[in-house]
């Protein structure tokens, strides 16, 4: 792609995958399991009929903006074939990630299982953990084999939601969020980046709200990265003034430039690729008049060597 700062590849670390399976999930919580196109109506939401017609859309898409690969995230937990399957359709275009819930109603073993098996498959590389969503402590020792069987996986990435966490498409639909903010704080994540060093932890939206304490547990791990996904409206809750030039100017000085990874937080058609919040980030990286080949990194060099097999 085309940049300020000459032509490089782009990578998106961020990009959900809203699958049939998604639809029908949130059809089956909303009271109407037999009618998921009423649901995307409802959302406005493009419903595919297939995985492999949404990995085709999300193909097409990154050609359209010239994105040379993305990772995609299969958004409800279980749902992590849906996205191997996008890869496997297109691997030279995406990585596979995908939620898990470590304590979920089969059992922790369930839970624990279902990660052990997905990163054997070859096609999926990142776990997305979000405690505060499935209500428990990342410190929780129930939650131990999810990084033993990600540092089993050379290439493995553990994801970790901390901070503020709304979901648009279940507010829309009048769906309870029971979340616990109890769980968001990623100074919680130190003592296991510090016992697992061979594994790297990436904390999304530059910590969502907690952006002093993600800075904290980066100078602390330099196995954990931030990504820069969404639009970052955790910026209103800081009490002193902050803009995204200075988000990018602190996470610098305290990261370095390997560790930080553009991320758009892209997720539904036809919206397609959130070409704004890319715009938004070059802008901010412009302001503070960063160096070619620093921005390069940020925007794919370290997503591409971070998920390096």
């Amino acid at each position: 792609m085309q940049t300020p700062w000459g032509d490089f590849p782009v990578c998106d670390a961020h990009v959900h995958f809203f699958s049939p399976a998604f639809f029908a999930l949130l059809a089956a919580q909303s009271g109407h399991p037999l009618d998921v196109e009423e649901i995307g109506r409802t959302l406005d939401c493009r419903v595919p009929a297939t995985c492999e017609d949404l990995a085709a859309a999300w193909k097409q898409e990154l050609d359209e903006y010239s994105v040379a690969k993305a990772a995609l995230i299969a958004s409800v937990p279980g749902d992590e074939d849906s996205v191997a399957a996008a890869v496997a359709r297109y691997p030279d275009r995406f990585w596979g990630f995908f939620m898990a819930n470590p304590l979920a109603q089969g059992g922790t073993a369930d839970g624990i299982e279902r990660v052990q098996r997905a990163l054997a498959g070859g096609l999926l590389q990142g776990v997305c953990l979000f405690p505060a969503m499935h209500r428990y402590s990342i410190a929780d020792p129930r939650v131990r084999p999810i990084f033993e069987a990600a540092a089993a996986y050379p290439g493995a990435v553990v994801f970790v939601h901390c901070g503020v966490l709304t979901v648009g498409v279940r507010r829309k639909l009048g769906l309870p969020s029971l979340f616990d903010m109890r769980y968001s704080n990623p100074i919680d994540l130190h003592a296991v980046a510090t016992e697992f060093p061979g594994v790297n932890f990436v904390i999304p939206h530059f910590g969502a709200g907690y952006f002093r304490e993600a800075l904290m547990l980066c100078d602390l791990c330099p196995n954990v990265y931030l990504d820069t996904s969404s639009s970052n409206s955790w910026l209103r809750y800081q009490t002193e003034e902050l803009d995204l030039k200075d988000v990018f100017r602190k996470a610098l000085e305290v990261a370095g430039p390997r560790r930080l990874l553009f991320g758009s937080d892209s997720s539904f058609f036809p919206r397609g690729w959130h070409a704004q919040i890319f715009q938004t980030q070059v802008q901010a990286l412009c302001g503070i008049e960063i160096a070619a080949d620093h921005a390069g990194m940020i925007l794919g060099g370290n997503l591409e060597r971070l998920l390096a097999r």
